[in-house]
């Protein structure tokens, strides 16, 4: 063959791989609308209740790969505010899409609407959405489930089918009425009438005939289980009665096979759980019950479902069908209390590394950042129905480094790029103050002694210069009524490098308390133990405002949320995008 021909095979084979790798690189694009509407339920044998959902409790799950891009526009039909949080998306360089009420955006008011524009290109596996909203997300939510780019796979067996499975907690009343009732006296919100499992709560001592969420397997096969807690105030433990089940995924990432017999999950967090059909035929419980270990009310009920094998005979009595009522608790989950089980689980997850999703975490630290993290409460002003916290003359609050959120009527992105980025003529008062301490203004025994410290109510951002490679120790303490605090960043996935009990040693900077650098796990939501601390790691190169706050819907409703501004790099892409040309929704 002549050279001039072996040229021209050659080229033919190179145009043939650049066309083949283009397709593999192909994305594809999703118009999504969700219409936001009231509609009836009927759930443990009380009545018609009418719930704000979109289409359905939960709501829509959204299929995409990673490299998908989705323009979701959501159609506010009724008569509360809302936004919508794409929880877990890193959404890089575009906070105006991230969703928090007037952090990134002013609400999408009653009749109206906005579009958000979502890239799904850093994380891989479960995802999901919630409103962003006083408490509208107890039945605005739903899954989002990224799957491997084309032409990549996952790192373990492919799964004979997938399920999602949403942990959640059902009200029998109008959740925002009742949130703000009890803010307005400074007590606990009233306790979840029941768990569900994809809605269902399952048979209920006070609704045996109650239905209960079920899947079908096949005997031998191998099955993806996609697990969110979209509880408001509940760490959960999550088990199948006699088996085992191997974790592979958390938060969007892949974490090394972890065999356990349960899980614990917080609020916020998703698991990607493989159950293999391997047991005798017949019909097995799913259940979920809650992990608190605190003095604050909780929902002490089970929530279960079936699993089911197909061609299943008799039923023997060890595995009854949910049509009998539920047990009083399962033999199978850890008790309510369970703290070593908690932390045991947890202390296992390991992160897996993969050519698509590379391990990244900062070995040495620019800006080291430490969070006291409280619940506490500030004394009744005069002439006001306050007075149902500790005291019988306060009101409950939660702080961050000791400063409980104050929401502003002006959403921060906007102030902060109109003021200091796009350099507005006349830009108006900032809504923010620019000095969020990162440290605590006081030192003390954290979690020594119960003790009561003054609380400071502020609207506090903290700026971090662009790509420092940032660590926060979030330190929990025994003022008030110390519990897990479930910590959520937007903006970013972040490696939990170390947690520990006690106090987090500080003298020493050098001091690492024997943190795991080699393979943590990489995650948007961590639970800060009881009596403990948990330290996290990331490099700051997502430019843009991102909020900081517990996943305990009533710590973040009493202030226990902060806002962290990345400012722009240099380069121009190391800077935010500026607002959407439709514009932003206007307080």
């Amino acid at each position: 063959m002549g050279i001039k021909n072996i040229g021209l095979v050659l080229a033919l084979f190179l145009g043939l791989l650049f066309l083949d790798g283009l397709f593999l690189c192909m994305a594809d694009h999703h118009e999504i609308t969700f219409d936001l509407e009231m509609k009836p339920f009927n759930k443990l044998c009380n009545g018609t209740i009418n719930k704000l959902v979109v289409d359905d409790f939960p709501g829509p799950q959204i299929n995409v790969r990673r490299g998908d891009t989705a323009s979701i526009t959501v159609r506010n039909n009724e008569g509360y505010n809302v936004t919508i949080h794409w929880h877990g998306l890193s959404q890089r360089k575009n906070p105006w899409s991230d969703g928090p009420e007037y952090i990134t955006q002013c609400p999408i008011h009653p009749k109206s609407e906005f579009t958000y524009e979502i890239k799904f290109e850093d994380e891989e596996g479960t995802l999901w959405w919630h409103a962003h909203s006083d408490w509208v997300r107890a039945t605005v939510h739903g899954a989002i489930v990224v799957k491997p780019a084309e032409g990549t796979a996952y790192p373990f067996d492919e799964p004979a089918d997938d399920f999602v499975i949403i942990l959640g907690e059902w009200y029998n009343r109008d959740m925002n009425s009742t949130v703000i009732d009890t803010l307005e006296i400074g007590g606990d919100p009233e306790i979840s009438d029941s768990y569900t499992i994809n809605g269902f709560p399952g048979p209920q001592d006070n609704c045996p005939s109650e239905s209960a969420y079920n899947i079908t397997v096949i005997h031998g096969k191998t099955y993806l289980l996609r697990i969110v807690n979209a509880a408001m105030n509940e760490e959960m433990f999550f088990g199948i009665q006699d088996h085992n089940i191997t974790v592979v995924g958390q938060d969007g990432a892949y974490i090394k096979p972890l065999d356990t017999s349960y899980i614990m999950i917080t609020p916020g967090q998703t698991m990607d759980v493989l159950l293999k059909a391997d047991r005798p035929l017949g019909s097995y419980y799913m259940v979920a019950s809650a992990f608190f270990d605190s003095l604050a009310p909780y929902d002490p009920n089970v929530t279960s479902g079936v699993v089911h094998y197909s061609g299943e005979s008799a039923v023997s009595p060890s595995r009854s069908p949910a049509t009998d009522n539920f047990p009083v608790y399962p033999s199978f989950l850890p008790r309510v209390k369970a703290r070593e089980a908690a932390d045991d689980f947890t202390k296992r997850i390991r992160f897996q590394e993969t050519p698509q999703l590379p391990m990244d975490v900062p070995q040495e630290i620019d800006e080291r950042i430490f969070i006291t993290v409280s619940v506490n409460e500030l004394p009744c002003e005069k002439n006001n129905s306050c007075g149902a916290g500790p005291n019988g003359n306060s009101r409950h609050y939660a702080s961050l480094n000791n400063i409980s959120l104050l929401t502003p009527t002006r959403d921060i992105l906007d102030a902060y790029y109109n003021n200091f980025i796009a350099n507005a003529p006349s830009p108006a008062p900032l809504p923010f103050d620019t000095d969020f301490p990162a440290f605590p203004p006081t030192t003390f025994d954290y979690t020594g002694a119960d003790l009561s410290e003054p609380n400071m109510l502020g609207t506090k951002v903290l700026m971090i210069e662009y790509g420092k490679n940032v660590e926060i120790v979030f330190q929990g303490t025994n003022i008030g009524n110390p519990e897990n605090h479930p910590m959520h960043l937007h903006g970013y996935s972040f490696y939990l490098v170390g947690t520990g009990c006690g106090n987090f040693y500080t003298d020493d900077p050098n001091y690492h308390h024997d943190y795991n650098l080699v393979d943590p796990p990489k995650v948007n939501t961590i639970g800060v133990p009881k009596g403990g601390w948990a330290a996290i790691r990331f490099k700051a190169d997502n430019p843009g405002v991102w909020f900081m706050h517990c996943h305990l819907e009533r710590h973040a409703s009493w202030g226990m949320a902060g806002v962290l501004i990345v400012k722009n790099g240099e380069q121009e892409d190391q800077k935010m995008n500026g607002p959407p040309s439709g514009g932003m929704p206007k307080c």
